[in-house]
């Protein structure tokens, strides 16, 4: 179901769905529309369209007049319905409303209608009926993951109903021909043609673009062309006589297929100057189609329509300089037959045909149920701290065997980290105060009455955000996360997965948070995953399972000549902080190396409010005379190519590391590494074989280790062998089937319960 026949107008919505049903039918897909139309006075409709005649002049009388002419038809599978003002009656209460349903989203109705002068009520009616349709939607589809976004942001949607299926161009219409042949048809003669077809209406910047026309000066012969209509003609008309340039521009009106090809032909460039909410952009297809390029604004999608098919950057929407330089910046560059046929082709990945295949298969899957399992994870930070990168990997290596969305509780670094790996994000604000709030401070007395409202607030509001997006699973990734997810989890009734990667004891916790964490553990986990044996065992429930954090995939083993008479280089890698045993580094390294060659790379910066340990170790370094080889770097973020640069990783860790990230990564890198005996990385590595071992804790005893590797090459390659060997079962590929089991293991157990899955 869409808006009007494209006799009736033939804008860009109308457009996509008579091409897309054709598409469909010539696929084999029995596939009808209903629109708006009236034959008797607009024509004849293309096969397969309905065009419905409407009683009354509003639309809500068309939208009953679709719903009427619904009933008629056969009822179908799958509802598409493409504009929400004539879908509203027939997907809510009409005769589709318990058919499965898939809506196109093309941009926001009711803003639209606001940028066209619309008063609060009228925009507040559409808002109602679009929130109705898409909330409704089993799947929806946007033209690009800009409206993605808007659809889950304003509208409420669940990032796992929204499919981004770039729109198609009719291949066969929209063509590369004589340039010559078309500006004679369309009547203009050698000068320079810029196009624009756009709607005449405000959003589609067209008054920015003649601003930026008489910037530009275009000499006589040059010509501006405007094709399209609409209410903001005799406006359009007078600004560019106001601008002293009509004699150069002209308003071409509504024209049909033909002369629209024509016009693309004979254009050398065509431009899409939108203000606010674009959707994607047909445009920018049907010109690439005929070899012409495009300059574009970053308005809504568009920016990401201009990516996808080569042409940019996109100019900052509103902004006639800007826009008057990328165009002439586009008329300098040469426009011959290969750079046309770059463009066609660019055009011809977006075939009709191709987005009808996706569409099909969208169908298959809303009738068919989804398999995949969707899963919220919660996270109270967006630092770039062990758990978080961990994550991050995982998700990458779950690839598209999963769906998930990730709730932080700020923005942050990680959600870029979190997208590029191929979740969805959203941020839930959570109060500063909350997320940062000290493990010391759940002791006695510390806890302030407003964080405790504050964390009841956020818990409500989470619980409400779960019941909206029906997840199968919430998987928590942090101590913090665990406690406020692991409630709403319970109110939203989702099985929840507790991902713990801190030792609940300790000194890792004080002792009465760690009590209640325990507890806690008892009562709101449906599954517990912890990253190491020695993790588990603090939980003290049983039955949970050890799930590794997986190796950044950038690491490999190096492959740098090691020169025998070269000096050791040592590094201790991680957040600076008293128990991560930096100091006891230095000082083993001192004892060790008082005067040697071998130099010592301290990497890593403090979080938490820890302090200025930086300088204190730098100043430890030199009390113990070697300051000038042992360098004090801070945080790094290429920790791939610093383990690429080192011979041996010192994990010198004063308390039971939960799992040790570094060593892992430093193993992978094929660097030999000395590891404290206690916690996680003990687990990991095997004395003698690919790594070296020693008394947590003990100087002497490192002193002695750093000694023996240094002194022998030979050692060190041996142990950086295996060591990469053993790494390689931690890759996020090779853990991604655990993560996998557990999110199963965890639906499986509330469907024990009896909980019944809402979605029917």
């Amino acid at each position: 179901m869409g808006l009007e026949t494209t006799a009736r107008r033939p804008g860009g919505l109308n457009r996509y769905l008579e091409s897309l049903l054709a598409a469909q039918r010539r696929g084999g897909l029995d596939a009808t529309a209903l629109v708006l139309g009236d034959p008797a006075r607009d024509g004849a409709s293309p096969e397969g369209v309905v065009a419905v005649v409407t009683p009354g002049g509003s639309l809500a009388s068309g939208a009953w007049a679709i719903d009427r002419a619904a009933r008629r038809l056969a009822r179908p599978d799958v509802a598409d319905l493409h504009f929400a003002g004539t879908a509203s009656i027939v997907a809510t209460v009409g005769a589709l409303r318990a058919t499965p349903t898939v809506v196109h989203f093309q941009g926001p109705w009711a803003d639209e209608s606001v940028h066209a002068g619309a008063g609060n009520v009228n925009a507040a009616t559409k808002r109602v009926v679009e929130r109705a349709v898409y909330r409704r939607a089993d799947r929806c589809i946007v033209l690009t993951s800009a409206f993605s976004a808007l659809l889950q942001d304003r509208y409420g949607v669940a990032p796992w109903a929204i499919d981004v299926v770039a729109p198609g161009v009719d291949l066969e219409r929209f063509t590369p021909g004589s340039r010559e042949a078309a500006r004679a048809s369309v009547g203009v003669g050698e000068g320079r043609v810029v196009l624009a077809v756009r709607r005449l209406v405000p959003r589609m910047g067209l008054e920015v673009l003649l601003e930026a026309w008489a910037k530009l000066g275009a000499p006589d012969g040059d010509v501006l062309a405007v094709v399209g209509d609409g209410p903001a003609g005799p406006q359009l008309a007078r600004l560019a006589g106001s601008l002293g340039i009509a004699d150069t521009v002209r308003f071409c009106g509504r024209v049909d297929d033909d002369e629209l090809v024509g016009w693309y032909r004979a254009a050398d460039l065509t431009v899409v100057p939108t203000v606010a909410l674009e959707g994607f952009g047909l445009v920018v297809l049907e010109s690439l189609a005929c070899g012409t390029p495009v300059v574009g604004t970053d308005a809504g999608g568009l920016a990401e329509a201009l990516a996808v098919a080569g042409q940019g950057p996109a100019v900052p929407a509103g902004d006639p300089a800007a826009l008057a330089e990328a165009i002439r910046r586009a008329l300098a560059a040469p426009q011959d037959f290969a750079a046309r046929a770059v463009r066609r082709s660019v055009a011809e990945e977006h075939g009709w045909d191709t987005v009808a295949a996706r569409h099909a298969a969208i169908y298959s899957s809303v009738l068919g149920g989804h398999e995949r399992p969707r899963v919220v994870v919660l996270d109270h930070t967006a630092v770039l701290s062990g758990g978080e990168l961990a994550i991050a990997r995982a998700i990458g290596g779950v690839g598209d065997r999963a769906q998930i969305h990730v709730i932080l509780g700020e923005e942050g670094p990680l959600r870029t980290r979190l997208e590029h790996a191929g979740a969805t994000v959203e941020v839930l604000p959570l109060a500063a105060s909350v997320r940062t709030m000290h493990r010391d401070a759940v002791d006695a007395g510390r806890l302030s009455p407003s964080g405790a409202l504050a964390t009841a607030r956020y818990v409500v509001t989470l619980a409400r955000r779960l019941r909206a997006l029906r997840p199968d699973v919430v998987h928590t990734n942090s101590l913090k996360a665990a406690l406020y997810g692991g409630v709403a989890a319970r109110l939203a009734r989702v099985p929840c997965v507790w991902h713990v990667r801190d030792r609940l004891a300790p000194p890792s916790l004080p002792p009465r948070a760690a009590r209640l964490a325990r507890l806690a553990a008892r009562t709101l986990p449906t599954v517990i995953v912890a990253n190491s044996v020695s993790t588990l065992e603090t939980v003290g429930v049983a039955g949970g399972h050890v799930l590794a954090s997986p190796l950044d995939p950038a690491i490999r083993p190096s492959t740098r000549a090691h020169d025998p008479a070269a000096a050791t280089r040592f590094a201790i890698v991680g957040r600076l902080a008293p128990w991560k045993g930096q100091h006891l580094a230095i000082e083993a390294f001192a004892d060790a190396f008082g005067d040697g060659d071998e130099v010592l790379h301290v990497l890593g910066a403090p979080l938490f409010g820890e302090g200025d340990v930086a300088a204190a170790l730098a100043a430890l370094a030199e009390r113990r005379g070697v300051g000038e080889r042992v360098v004090v770097r801070g945080f790094v973020d290429d920790v791939a190519g610093e383990l690429a640069a080192t011979d041996v990783l010192i994990h010198a860790s004063t308390e039971p590391e939960p799992f040790g990230q570094v060593v892992i990564e430093a193993m992978g890198a094929g660097c030999a590494v000395v590891v404290a005996d206690a916690g996680g990385p003990a687990e990991v590595v095997t004395d003698g074989v690919d790594g070296v071992l020693y008394p947590m804790g003990d100087r002497a005893a490192l002193a002695v280790a750093l000694r023996r590797l240094a002194g022998d090459a030979e050692l060190r390659a041996r142990l950086g062998v295996a060591a990469a060997r053993t790494a390689a079962a931690y890759t996020p590929d090779a853990l991604a089937p655990g993560l996998l089991a557990v999110w199963a293991e965890a639906r499986g157990r509330l469907s024990r319960r009896g909980v019944s899955d809402r979605r029917g």
